[in-house]
């Protein structure tokens, strides 16, 4: 028998709720995905998983977000707790924009389309496992085939809340995941080598011999870079873009990323190509925010928002 449980969960201000969840618009509705104002996933609490929906109730200078839980397990006051600490983990509901607006207002670009963005967070995952295998998944291919691959993993493991006529899938487990075949994992459409790296990272995981959760406690961004380097199949691009997306670090900027420099470019360099050092150079005014900052050109550029610019010296 389904239950339910409603929280309230205030952001620091200012936070754009439509904005930060605008990229989950194309996402597959069993998974996760943000539409008519509402976004939806399946998170882990404990052994329980719990769907949540949640949705705007505030504006940007005084957010709200309305958040409804529903399992077919029985949801304990001590799993309500700790889904509303998720919740502000997926949305970095705690993050305070605005010593990054102070850092970036001297850079005419970015200030003036912070202004148009204001209140735009950077989402995270709800583990840096899960932002870890994804961007393993993602290593030199098109989101698009990305996605399909991994939409397709994640339903094989047939983890499940379901609603009545309704089922909504979790992401896999490292246990999951390490006791899968790499025959298995190459079934959806993944690499030899993909599938290894997968495979193995989920196993140190599972095993104890790998807390990716502690990284998030380290203070130096390179000592996460470097612990993660060293693991087989995770260079040092993926282990920017982990730290981006499952660590609510703002400072990672990953310049050999081919996107990353086109949207560089396309705002400070009108469309001629760069280098990673020329974004890097770019990037330094933006100080330990480099990783927001360039989620919000990317966002800007989905969103055909441009701006006066010029070429820099």
């Amino acid at each position: 028998m389904p239950t339910t449980a409603n929280i309230i969960v205030n952001p620091t201000p200012p936070f754009d709720f439509e904005l930060s969840a605008l990229i989950f618009s194309n996402g597959d509705p069993q998974i996760r995905r943000y539409e008519k104002g509402e976004f939806w996933q399946v998170i882990r609490v404990g052994s329980k998983l719990i769907l949540t929906k949640i949705a705007s109730a505030g504006t940007v200078e005084e957010p709200k977000l309305s958040v409804r839980l529903a399992s077919d397990q029985k949801i304990s006051k001590g799993d309500i707790e700790e889904a509303g600490k998720t919740v502000r983990i997926l949305f970095n509901a705690d993050f305070d924009l605005k010593p990054f607006y102070e850092q970036i207002k001297e850079d005419d670009v970015l200030a003036q389309l912070a202004r148009k963005l204001r209140g735009l967070r950077s989402p995270t995952t709800p583990t840096v496992f899960e932002a870890l295998i994804e961007t393993i998944i993602e290593q030199q291919i098109s989101l698009t085939i990305a996605n399909s691959m991994e939409r397709r993993l994640i339903k094989s493991f047939r983890e499940v809340v379901a609603l009545g006529k309704e089922v909504y899938y979790a992401f896999p487990t490292p246990l999951d995941l390490a006791s899968t075949s790499i025959r298995k994992l190459r079934g959806y459409g993944l690499s030899q080598r993909k599938a290894e790296y997968i495979k193995d990272v989920s196993k140190k995981v599972a095993d104890g011999k790998l807390s990716l959760e502690k990284l998030k406690c380290y203070d130096d961004a390179d000592d996460i870079i470097a612990e993660l380097d060293a693991i087989r199949g995770i260079g040092i691009w993926t282990a920017e873009m982990t730290m981006i997306r499952g660590m609510q670090r703002a400072e990672a900027f990953p310049a050999d990323d081919v996107g990353l420099r086109r949207v560089i470019a396309h705002y400070y360099y009108r469309d001629n190509r760069i280098s990673s050092e020329e974004a890097r150079k770019i990037a330094e005014k933006w100080g330990k925010w480099k990783g927001l900052a360039s989620f919000y050109l990317i966002i800007a550029n989905a969103m055909d928002i441009n701006v006066p610019s010029e070429i820099p010296s």
